[in-house]
Protein backbone atom coordinates (compact mmCIF):
# COMPACT_ATOMS: atom_id res chain seq x y z
CA UNK A 1 0.00 0.00 0.00
CA UNK A 2 1.43 3.35 -1.03
CA UNK A 3 1.69 6.31 1.32
CA UNK A 4 -1.11 8.09 -0.55
CA UNK A 5 -3.59 5.21 -0.31
CA UNK A 6 -2.63 4.58 3.29
CA UNK A 7 -3.16 8.26 4.10
CA UNK A 8 -6.65 8.18 2.59
CA UNK A 9 -7.46 4.98 4.46
CA UNK A 10 -6.30 6.44 7.79
CA UNK A 11 -8.16 9.69 7.13
CA UNK A 12 -11.34 7.71 6.60
CA UNK A 13 -10.60 5.84 9.83
CA UNK A 14 -10.18 9.12 11.73
CA UNK A 15 -13.56 10.31 10.47
CA UNK A 16 -15.49 7.10 11.15
CA UNK A 17 -13.79 5.12 13.92
CA UNK A 18 -15.18 5.65 17.44
CA UNK A 19 -11.92 4.59 19.09
CA UNK A 20 -9.93 7.30 17.34
CA UNK A 21 -12.76 9.79 17.90
CA UNK A 22 -12.61 9.25 21.66
CA UNK A 23 -8.82 9.46 21.81
CA UNK A 24 -8.75 12.85 20.06
CA UNK A 25 -11.77 14.31 21.90
CA UNK A 26 -11.21 17.55 23.85
CA UNK A 27 -12.25 15.92 27.13
CA UNK A 28 -10.79 12.50 26.36
CA UNK A 29 -9.36 11.98 29.90
CA UNK A 30 -12.71 12.84 31.49
CA UNK A 31 -14.71 10.68 29.06
CA UNK A 32 -12.39 7.68 29.39
CA UNK A 33 -12.21 7.94 33.20
CA UNK A 34 -15.98 8.26 33.69
CA UNK A 35 -16.90 5.48 31.27
CA UNK A 36 -14.19 3.17 32.59
CA UNK A 37 -15.25 3.77 36.19
CA UNK A 38 -18.95 3.07 35.71
CA UNK A 39 -19.14 0.79 32.66
CA UNK A 40 -15.66 -0.64 32.21
CA UNK A 41 -15.38 -2.88 35.26
CA UNK A 42 -17.86 -5.49 36.50
CA UNK A 43 -20.90 -3.28 35.81
CA UNK A 44 -20.85 -3.56 32.02
CA UNK A 45 -24.47 -2.41 31.69
CA UNK A 46 -26.41 0.12 33.81
CA UNK A 47 -29.94 1.56 33.67
CA UNK A 48 -29.96 5.06 32.22
CA UNK A 49 -31.26 6.73 35.40
CA UNK A 50 -28.62 5.08 37.57
CA UNK A 51 -25.83 6.06 35.18
CA UNK A 52 -27.11 9.67 35.07
CA UNK A 53 -27.07 9.85 38.88
CA UNK A 54 -23.53 8.47 39.16
CA UNK A 55 -22.16 10.71 36.42
CA UNK A 56 -23.80 13.85 37.85
CA UNK A 57 -22.07 13.19 41.17
CA UNK A 58 -18.68 12.77 39.48
CA UNK A 59 -19.20 15.78 37.20
CA UNK A 60 -19.87 17.97 40.22
CA UNK A 61 -16.61 16.80 41.82
CA UNK A 62 -14.68 17.42 38.59
CA UNK A 63 -16.09 20.94 38.27
CA UNK A 64 -14.88 21.63 41.79
CA UNK A 65 -11.34 20.85 40.59
CA UNK A 66 -11.42 23.28 37.68
CA UNK A 67 -12.74 21.15 34.80
CA UNK A 68 -15.06 22.97 32.39
CA UNK A 69 -18.03 20.60 32.10
CA UNK A 70 -21.14 22.69 31.37
CA UNK A 71 -23.56 19.89 30.44
CA UNK A 72 -25.50 17.50 32.65
CA UNK A 73 -24.93 13.74 32.71
CA UNK A 74 -27.94 13.20 30.46
CA UNK A 75 -26.59 15.68 27.92
CA UNK A 76 -23.15 14.08 27.88
CA UNK A 77 -24.60 10.57 27.54
CA UNK A 78 -26.66 11.69 24.53
CA UNK A 79 -23.52 13.23 23.03
CA UNK A 80 -21.43 10.12 23.70
CA UNK A 81 -24.09 7.84 22.24
CA UNK A 82 -24.17 9.92 19.08
CA UNK A 83 -20.37 9.75 18.88
CA UNK A 84 -20.45 5.95 19.13
CA UNK A 85 -19.00 5.61 22.65
CA UNK A 86 -22.21 4.28 24.24
CA UNK A 87 -24.85 1.83 23.11
CA UNK A 88 -28.41 2.25 24.36
CA UNK A 89 -30.64 -0.83 24.51
CA UNK A 90 -34.05 -1.70 26.00
CA UNK A 91 -33.80 -3.18 29.49
CA UNK A 92 -34.50 -6.92 29.51
CA UNK A 93 -35.81 -7.34 33.06
CA UNK A 94 -37.58 -4.01 33.65
CA UNK A 95 -39.11 -1.10 31.83
CA UNK A 96 -36.64 1.46 30.63
CA UNK A 97 -33.32 1.48 28.84
CA UNK A 98 -29.71 0.66 29.63
CA UNK A 99 -26.33 1.99 28.57
CA UNK A 100 -23.22 -0.05 27.85
CA UNK A 101 -19.86 0.69 26.27
CA UNK A 102 -19.59 0.39 22.51
CA UNK A 103 -16.71 -1.55 20.98
CA UNK A 104 -14.88 1.65 20.02
CA UNK A 105 -14.96 3.02 23.56
CA UNK A 106 -13.76 -0.29 25.00
CA UNK A 107 -10.81 -0.28 22.58
CA UNK A 108 -9.90 3.31 23.45
CA UNK A 109 -10.06 2.69 27.20
CA UNK A 110 -7.98 -0.45 26.86
CA UNK A 111 -5.39 1.44 24.80
CA UNK A 112 -5.17 4.21 27.42
CA UNK A 113 -4.79 1.66 30.23
CA UNK A 114 -1.89 0.07 28.39
CA UNK A 115 -0.28 3.49 27.95
CA UNK A 116 -0.69 4.23 31.66
CA UNK A 117 0.75 0.84 32.69
CA UNK A 118 2.96 -0.45 29.84
CA UNK A 119 4.57 -3.86 29.92
CA UNK A 120 7.97 -3.76 31.53
CA UNK A 121 9.83 -5.83 28.96
CA UNK A 122 9.38 -8.08 25.98
CA UNK A 123 7.95 -10.97 27.98
CA UNK A 124 9.25 -14.49 27.64
CA UNK A 125 5.78 -15.91 28.25
CA UNK A 126 4.34 -14.12 25.22
CA UNK A 127 7.04 -15.54 22.97
CA UNK A 128 6.60 -19.01 24.48
CA UNK A 129 2.83 -18.84 23.98
CA UNK A 130 3.28 -17.83 20.35
CA UNK A 131 5.78 -20.66 19.86
CA UNK A 132 3.44 -23.27 21.33
CA UNK A 133 0.50 -22.13 19.22
CA UNK A 134 2.65 -21.97 16.09
CA UNK A 135 4.01 -25.47 16.69
CA UNK A 136 0.53 -26.85 17.30
CA UNK A 137 -0.74 -25.16 14.13
CA UNK A 138 2.15 -26.64 12.12
CA UNK A 139 1.33 -30.15 13.37
CA UNK A 140 -2.45 -29.94 12.83
CA UNK A 141 -2.19 -28.48 9.32
CA UNK A 142 0.57 -30.74 7.98
CA UNK A 143 -0.87 -32.95 5.17
CA UNK A 144 2.18 -35.28 5.25
CA UNK A 145 1.32 -38.14 7.62
CA UNK A 146 4.97 -39.22 8.03
CA UNK A 147 6.19 -35.78 8.99
CA UNK A 148 3.22 -35.25 11.27
CA UNK A 149 3.91 -38.52 13.07
CA UNK A 150 7.57 -37.52 13.50
CA UNK A 151 6.52 -34.25 15.08
CA UNK A 152 4.07 -35.99 17.40
CA UNK A 153 6.66 -38.61 18.40
CA UNK A 154 9.18 -35.87 19.15
CA UNK A 155 6.59 -34.09 21.27
CA UNK A 156 5.85 -37.34 23.12
CA UNK A 157 9.57 -37.98 23.70
CA UNK A 158 9.94 -34.54 25.28
CA UNK A 159 6.98 -35.25 27.57
CA UNK A 160 8.35 -38.68 28.52
CA UNK A 161 11.74 -37.16 29.32
CA UNK A 162 10.08 -34.58 31.52
CA UNK A 163 8.15 -37.32 33.33
CA UNK A 164 11.38 -39.27 33.94
CA UNK A 165 13.09 -36.21 35.41
CA UNK A 166 10.18 -35.66 37.81
CA UNK A 167 10.27 -39.33 38.87
CA UNK A 168 13.98 -39.02 39.57
CA UNK A 169 13.35 -36.03 41.85
CA UNK A 170 14.45 -33.34 39.40
CA UNK A 171 11.43 -31.06 39.84
CA UNK A 172 12.16 -27.74 38.16
CA UNK A 173 9.43 -25.24 39.08
CA UNK A 174 9.09 -21.83 37.52
CA UNK A 175 10.56 -19.01 39.62
CA UNK A 176 8.17 -16.42 41.07
CA UNK A 177 9.22 -13.56 38.77
CA UNK A 178 8.67 -15.54 35.58
CA UNK A 179 5.41 -17.02 36.90
CA UNK A 180 4.11 -13.53 37.75
CA UNK A 181 5.11 -12.36 34.28
CA UNK A 182 3.11 -15.17 32.68
CA UNK A 183 -0.02 -14.64 34.74
CA UNK A 184 0.04 -10.91 33.94
CA UNK A 185 0.39 -11.77 30.26
CA UNK A 186 -2.66 -14.05 30.60
CA UNK A 187 -4.58 -11.22 32.26
CA UNK A 188 -3.62 -8.83 29.48
CA UNK A 189 -5.05 -11.21 26.90
CA UNK A 190 -8.16 -11.93 28.98
CA UNK A 191 -8.94 -8.22 29.42
CA UNK A 192 -9.24 -7.84 25.64
CA UNK A 193 -12.17 -10.27 25.49
CA UNK A 194 -14.98 -7.84 26.57
CA UNK A 195 -14.17 -5.58 23.62
CA UNK A 196 -14.19 -8.67 21.38
CA UNK A 197 -17.72 -9.48 22.54
CA UNK A 198 -18.84 -5.92 21.83
CA UNK A 199 -17.41 -6.14 18.32
CA UNK A 200 -19.10 -9.51 17.76
CA UNK A 201 -22.46 -8.08 18.78
CA UNK A 202 -21.94 -5.06 16.52
CA UNK A 203 -21.07 -7.41 13.64
CA UNK A 204 -24.31 -9.35 14.12
CA UNK A 205 -26.31 -6.11 14.21
CA UNK A 206 -24.66 -5.02 10.96
CA UNK A 207 -25.31 -8.44 9.42
CA UNK A 208 -28.99 -8.25 10.41
CA UNK A 209 -29.37 -4.82 8.81
CA UNK A 210 -27.57 -5.94 5.66
CA UNK A 211 -29.81 -8.98 5.27
CA UNK A 212 -32.95 -6.88 5.64
CA UNK A 213 -31.62 -4.37 3.12
CA UNK A 214 -30.86 -7.17 0.65
CA UNK A 215 -34.39 -8.51 1.02
CA UNK A 216 -35.91 -5.08 0.33
CA UNK A 217 -33.57 -4.18 -2.53
CA UNK A 218 -33.54 -7.57 -4.29
CA UNK A 219 -35.69 -7.96 -7.39
CA UNK A 220 -37.45 -11.00 -8.77
CA UNK A 221 -34.25 -12.36 -10.33
CA UNK A 222 -32.18 -11.99 -7.16
CA UNK A 223 -34.19 -13.62 -4.41
CA UNK A 224 -31.54 -15.83 -2.84
CA UNK A 225 -31.85 -14.38 0.67
CA UNK A 226 -35.63 -14.42 0.51
CA UNK A 227 -35.80 -18.03 -0.69
CA UNK A 228 -33.39 -19.17 2.00
CA UNK A 229 -35.47 -17.54 4.71
CA UNK A 230 -38.63 -19.21 3.36
CA UNK A 231 -36.83 -22.56 3.43
CA UNK A 232 -36.07 -22.00 7.12
CA UNK A 233 -32.34 -21.38 6.76
CA UNK A 234 -30.91 -19.51 9.75
CA UNK A 235 -28.89 -16.92 7.82
CA UNK A 236 -27.59 -15.29 11.03
CA UNK A 237 -26.39 -18.52 12.57
CA UNK A 238 -25.06 -19.94 9.28
CA UNK A 239 -23.01 -16.85 8.46
CA UNK A 240 -19.23 -16.81 8.91
CA UNK A 241 -19.64 -14.77 12.07
CA UNK A 242 -22.29 -17.15 13.41
CA UNK A 243 -20.24 -20.30 12.79
CA UNK A 244 -17.13 -18.72 14.31
CA UNK A 245 -19.01 -17.70 17.42
CA UNK A 246 -20.74 -21.10 17.68
CA UNK A 247 -17.32 -22.80 17.90
CA UNK A 248 -16.15 -20.39 20.58
CA UNK A 249 -19.39 -20.76 22.54
CA UNK A 250 -19.26 -24.56 22.41
CA UNK A 251 -15.81 -24.46 23.96
CA UNK A 252 -16.85 -22.01 26.69
CA UNK A 253 -19.99 -23.98 27.59
CA UNK A 254 -18.17 -27.33 27.69
CA UNK A 255 -18.45 -28.46 31.36
CA UNK A 256 -15.11 -30.28 31.24
CA UNK A 257 -13.31 -27.20 29.92
CA UNK A 258 -14.96 -24.98 32.54
CA UNK A 259 -14.12 -27.33 35.42
CA UNK A 260 -10.51 -27.70 34.28
CA UNK A 261 -10.15 -23.97 33.85
CA UNK A 262 -11.54 -23.26 37.34
CA UNK A 263 -9.24 -25.86 38.92
CA UNK A 264 -6.22 -24.37 37.18
CA UNK A 265 -7.12 -20.88 38.36
CA UNK A 266 -7.52 -22.05 41.97
CA UNK A 267 -4.12 -23.75 41.90
CA UNK A 268 -2.42 -20.71 40.34
CA UNK A 269 -3.96 -18.29 42.84
CA UNK A 270 -2.84 -20.51 45.71
CA UNK A 271 0.82 -20.02 44.76
CA UNK A 272 3.00 -17.52 46.61
CA UNK A 273 3.62 -15.32 43.58
CA UNK A 274 -0.16 -14.70 43.23
CA UNK A 275 0.11 -12.44 46.27
CA UNK A 276 1.67 -9.82 43.97
CA UNK A 277 -1.60 -9.58 42.02
CA UNK A 278 -4.20 -7.01 43.00
CA UNK A 279 -7.54 -8.08 44.45
CA UNK A 280 -9.26 -6.93 41.25
CA UNK A 281 -6.97 -9.13 39.12
CA UNK A 282 -7.56 -12.18 41.31
CA UNK A 283 -11.31 -11.56 41.26
CA UNK A 284 -11.23 -11.17 37.47
CA UNK A 285 -9.50 -14.53 37.05
CA UNK A 286 -11.93 -16.32 39.37
CA UNK A 287 -14.93 -14.94 37.50
CA UNK A 288 -13.44 -15.26 34.04
CA UNK A 289 -15.28 -18.39 32.88
CA UNK A 290 -18.54 -17.15 34.41
CA UNK A 291 -18.12 -13.83 32.62
CA UNK A 292 -17.47 -15.60 29.32
CA UNK A 293 -20.59 -17.71 29.79
CA UNK A 294 -22.71 -14.62 30.55
CA UNK A 295 -21.43 -12.76 27.49
CA UNK A 296 -21.80 -15.85 25.34
CA UNK A 297 -25.40 -16.26 26.49
CA UNK A 298 -26.16 -12.64 25.61
CA UNK A 299 -24.74 -13.08 22.11
CA UNK A 300 -26.78 -16.27 21.65
CA UNK A 301 -29.94 -14.37 22.61
CA UNK A 302 -29.03 -11.65 20.12
CA UNK A 303 -28.50 -14.20 17.34
CA UNK A 304 -31.80 -15.92 18.16
CA UNK A 305 -33.70 -12.61 18.29
CA UNK A 306 -32.24 -11.47 14.96
CA UNK A 307 -32.98 -14.81 13.29
CA UNK A 308 -36.58 -14.85 14.54
CA UNK A 309 -37.08 -11.21 13.61
CA UNK A 310 -35.74 -11.80 10.10
CA UNK A 311 -38.00 -14.84 9.61
CA UNK A 312 -41.03 -12.94 10.97
CA UNK A 313 -40.19 -9.98 8.73
CA UNK A 314 -40.35 -12.21 5.65
CA UNK A 315 -43.27 -14.45 6.61
CA UNK A 316 -45.49 -11.52 7.61
CA UNK A 317 -44.93 -9.95 4.17
CA UNK A 318 -43.73 -6.71 5.82
CA UNK A 319 -40.91 -6.59 3.31
CA UNK A 320 -43.48 -6.08 0.52
CA UNK A 321 -44.63 -2.83 2.10
CA UNK A 322 -41.03 -1.69 2.48
CA UNK A 323 -40.38 -2.49 -1.18
CA UNK A 324 -43.34 -0.33 -2.22
CA UNK A 325 -42.06 2.50 -0.02
CA UNK A 326 -38.58 2.10 -1.47
CA UNK A 327 -40.02 2.32 -5.00
CA UNK A 328 -41.95 5.47 -4.17
CA UNK A 329 -38.86 7.08 -2.66
CA UNK A 330 -36.77 6.26 -5.70
CA UNK A 331 -39.48 7.63 -8.02
CA UNK A 332 -39.59 10.85 -6.00
CA UNK A 333 -35.80 11.17 -6.07
CA UNK A 334 -35.72 10.60 -9.82
CA UNK A 335 -38.42 13.24 -10.33
CA UNK A 336 -36.45 15.63 -8.15
CA UNK A 337 -33.29 15.10 -10.16
CA UNK A 338 -35.18 15.68 -13.39
CA UNK A 339 -36.86 18.82 -12.02
CA UNK A 340 -33.60 20.26 -10.68
CA UNK A 341 -32.60 21.28 -14.18
CA UNK A 342 -35.35 23.86 -14.54
CA UNK A 343 -36.87 24.37 -11.05
CA UNK A 344 -35.15 26.11 -8.17
CA UNK A 345 -35.38 24.45 -4.73
CA UNK A 346 -36.98 27.54 -3.18
CA UNK A 347 -39.56 28.07 -5.94
CA UNK A 348 -43.14 28.20 -4.47
CA UNK A 349 -45.42 25.34 -5.41
CA UNK A 350 -49.20 25.08 -5.56
CA UNK A 351 -49.17 21.95 -3.40
CA UNK A 352 -51.18 22.24 -0.20
CA UNK A 353 -50.26 19.70 2.46
CA UNK A 354 -52.61 19.08 5.36
CA UNK A 355 -50.49 18.53 8.45
CA UNK A 356 -51.63 16.92 11.65
CA UNK A 357 -52.59 19.28 14.46
CA UNK A 358 -51.23 16.87 17.04
CA UNK A 359 -48.01 18.16 18.61
CA UNK A 360 -45.16 15.69 18.48
CA UNK A 361 -43.12 15.11 21.59
CA UNK A 362 -41.37 12.53 23.68
CA UNK A 363 -43.42 10.07 25.71
CA UNK A 364 -41.16 10.89 28.65
CA UNK A 365 -42.50 14.46 28.65
CA UNK A 366 -46.07 13.31 29.36
CA UNK A 367 -47.11 13.84 32.96
CA UNK A 368 -49.38 11.06 34.13
CA UNK A 369 -52.44 11.80 36.26
CA UNK A 370 -51.89 10.95 39.90
CA UNK A 371 -55.15 10.79 41.93
CA UNK A 372 -53.13 11.29 45.10
CA UNK A 373 -52.41 14.87 44.00
CA UNK A 374 -56.09 15.74 44.55
CA UNK A 375 -56.24 14.21 48.00
CA UNK A 376 -56.51 16.95 50.61
CA UNK A 377 -54.99 14.67 53.21
CA UNK A 378 -55.96 16.19 56.53
CA UNK A 379 -59.67 16.67 57.29
CA UNK A 380 -61.13 20.15 56.91
CA UNK A 381 -61.40 21.95 60.24
CA UNK A 382 -64.43 24.13 60.95
CA UNK A 383 -63.74 27.22 63.04
CA UNK A 384 -66.72 28.59 64.99
CA UNK A 385 -66.73 32.34 65.63
CA UNK A 386 -66.58 33.25 69.33
CA UNK A 387 -66.80 36.33 71.59
CA UNK A 388 -63.87 38.72 71.26
CA UNK A 389 -61.46 38.76 74.22
CA UNK A 390 -60.23 42.27 75.04
CA UNK A 391 -56.99 41.02 76.57
CA UNK A 392 -56.27 38.80 73.57
CA UNK A 393 -56.84 41.72 71.22
CA UNK A 394 -54.47 43.86 73.26
CA UNK A 395 -51.82 41.13 73.13
CA UNK A 396 -52.27 40.87 69.37
CA UNK A 397 -51.92 44.62 68.90
CA UNK A 398 -48.83 44.67 71.09
CA UNK A 399 -47.26 41.84 69.08
CA UNK A 400 -47.80 43.69 65.80
CA UNK A 401 -47.26 47.33 66.79
CA UNK A 402 -44.72 49.27 68.89
CA UNK A 403 -46.14 50.33 72.25
CA UNK A 404 -45.09 54.02 72.14
CA UNK A 405 -47.19 54.86 75.21
CA UNK A 406 -45.13 52.47 77.33
CA UNK A 407 -41.83 53.82 75.89
CA UNK A 408 -42.83 57.49 76.55
CA UNK A 409 -43.71 56.53 80.15
CA UNK A 410 -40.31 54.81 80.59
CA UNK A 411 -38.37 57.84 79.28
CA UNK A 412 -40.33 60.30 81.45
CA UNK A 413 -39.76 58.08 84.51
CA UNK A 414 -35.98 58.23 83.97
CA UNK A 415 -36.09 62.03 83.36
CA UNK A 416 -37.92 62.47 86.67
CA UNK A 417 -34.75 61.26 88.39
CA UNK A 418 -32.11 62.81 86.09
CA UNK A 419 -32.01 65.97 83.92
CA UNK A 420 -31.19 63.95 80.76
CA UNK A 421 -30.67 60.36 79.61
CA UNK A 422 -29.73 58.28 76.56
CA UNK A 423 -31.44 55.31 74.94
CA UNK A 424 -29.00 52.93 76.64
CA UNK A 425 -29.78 54.38 80.08
CA UNK A 426 -33.52 54.00 79.47
CA UNK A 427 -33.08 50.35 78.48
CA UNK A 428 -30.91 49.66 81.51
CA UNK A 429 -33.67 50.82 83.88
CA UNK A 430 -36.64 49.61 81.79
CA UNK A 431 -35.71 46.50 79.72
CA UNK A 432 -37.14 46.19 76.21
CA UNK A 433 -40.46 44.38 76.71
CA UNK A 434 -41.01 44.07 72.95
CA UNK A 435 -37.46 43.10 72.07
CA UNK A 436 -35.93 44.91 69.12
CA UNK A 437 -39.26 46.72 68.56
CA UNK A 438 -38.71 48.63 71.82
CA UNK A 439 -35.22 49.67 70.68
CA UNK A 440 -36.58 50.89 67.35
CA UNK A 441 -39.34 52.79 69.12
CA UNK A 442 -36.88 54.56 71.47
CA UNK A 443 -34.67 55.54 68.53
CA UNK A 444 -37.73 56.96 66.74
CA UNK A 445 -38.68 59.04 69.81
CA UNK A 446 -35.08 60.22 70.28
CA UNK A 447 -34.78 61.26 66.64
CA UNK A 448 -38.00 63.31 66.88
CA UNK A 449 -37.75 64.80 70.39
CA UNK A 450 -34.11 64.36 71.47
CA UNK A 451 -30.65 65.65 70.51
CA UNK A 452 -27.71 63.94 68.83
CA UNK A 453 -24.40 65.06 70.39
CA UNK A 454 -22.43 62.49 68.37
CA UNK A 455 -20.68 59.28 69.28
CA UNK A 456 -21.80 55.65 69.59
CA UNK A 457 -23.14 53.52 72.41
CA UNK A 458 -24.05 49.85 72.85
CA UNK A 459 -27.58 48.81 73.77
CA UNK A 460 -28.64 45.33 74.93
CA UNK A 461 -31.96 43.51 75.08
CA UNK A 462 -33.53 40.04 75.10
CA UNK A 463 -35.01 38.72 71.87
CA UNK A 464 -38.25 36.79 71.47
CA UNK A 465 -36.22 33.57 71.86
CA UNK A 466 -34.85 34.81 75.24
CA UNK A 467 -31.35 35.14 73.80
CA UNK A 468 -29.28 38.24 74.57
CA UNK A 469 -28.83 40.71 71.73
CA UNK A 470 -26.63 43.82 71.39
CA UNK A 471 -26.16 46.59 68.84
CA UNK A 472 -24.12 49.78 68.40
CA UNK A 473 -26.32 52.87 67.81
CA UNK A 474 -25.71 56.63 67.56
CA UNK A 475 -26.02 58.46 70.91
CA UNK A 476 -29.30 60.33 71.36
CA UNK A 477 -30.16 62.36 74.52
CA UNK A 478 -33.57 63.00 75.97
CA UNK A 479 -33.37 66.46 77.62
CA UNK A 480 -37.05 67.17 78.34
CA UNK A 481 -40.26 65.43 79.13
CA UNK A 482 -41.74 63.61 76.15
CA UNK A 483 -45.24 64.38 74.94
Amino acid sequence: MSALSQTHALKHLVDTDATWRLLRADNAPVIAALLSEHLGAESRRLPTDELYERLDHDLEALRGHGFELPQSAQGYCAEWRKAGFLTRRPAEEARGETFELAAGALGAIRFLEQLAAPRQTVTESRLASIGVQLGQLAIETDPDATRRLEQLHAQRDRIDAQIERIHSGDLDTLDAARALERVRDILAQAEDIPSDFARVRAEFETLNRDLRARIVESDDTQRTVLDEVFRGVDLIGESDEGRSFAGFSALVLDPAVGATFDDDIERVLARDFAGELTSAQRRYLRRFIGTLKDHSGEIHEVITAFARGLRRYVQSQDYQRDRVLRGLLRTALAAGVEASGHTRPYQPTTLHLELSAVALGSVGAIRLHDPADLDAGAPIEEHVAGVADLEALRALARATEIDFAELIGNVNAVLAEAPQCTVREVLERHPASQGVASVVGLLTLAANQGTAPGGMETVRWLGSDDRARAADIPIYRFTGRLL
